[in-house]
């Protein structure tokens, strides 16, 4: 096996074993920890997939926003360790069920789908530059519009933060 296999295999293993931790840990604090490194993991298997663009979305947004303001959230909460997160029902028949189900989905387009490699004509080139490019030219109005929804959502919310209630 050549590096690159490698270390592929290595992305696919830690994003494995990380959402294998996320899922099955008791302590949050862990869970939260363990899910920063199977973002990482999606992140190095979009690097793989000639997706750089969401490599580095999903690096600035998942793990550089949501996963900080989760932690912030954890950390800042008292006694939020010894909290019992495990729920009083345990649907582990239904769960495996529907688990199966889905696989074997999965397994079957793949299957259906991917089965043959096909030789790309030309060699993958990086997404980032094209993406921009549309989202500055013939996209620039709805980029526009979703900002200001964006921006008019922010506002409102920050108002609806700072409203102080009558006793």
């Amino acid at each position: 096996m050549d590096l690159q296999t490698i270390v592929f295999y290595f992305f696919v293993l830690l994003t494995i074993v990380a959402a294998g931790v996320v899922v099955f840990s008791r302590n949050i604090v862990h869970a939260a920890f363990a899910l920063l490194f199977a973002f990482f993991g999606v992140a190095g298997i979009y690097v793989f997939l000639m997706a750089d663009f969401l490599a580095v979305t999903q690096l600035m947004i998942y793990v550089g926003g949501i996963l900080v303001l989760l932690l912030f959230g954890v950390m800042l909460t008292n006694n939020v360790v010894s909290v019992d997160i495990k729920t009083g029902t345990l649907n582990t028949i239904p769960a495996l069920v529907a688990a199966a189900v889905m696989a074997g989905s999965l397994a079957a387009v793949f299957y259906m789908t991917w089965s043959t490699v096909v030789e790309p004509a030309t060699a993958p080139t990086a997404t980032t530059r094209a993406i921009g490019e549309l989202l500055m030219t013939g996209y620039a109005l709805p980029f526009e519009v979703a900002s200001v929804v964006l921006l008019a959502a922010l506002i409102g919310a920050a108002l609806m933060a700072r409203r102080t209630r009558k006793p």
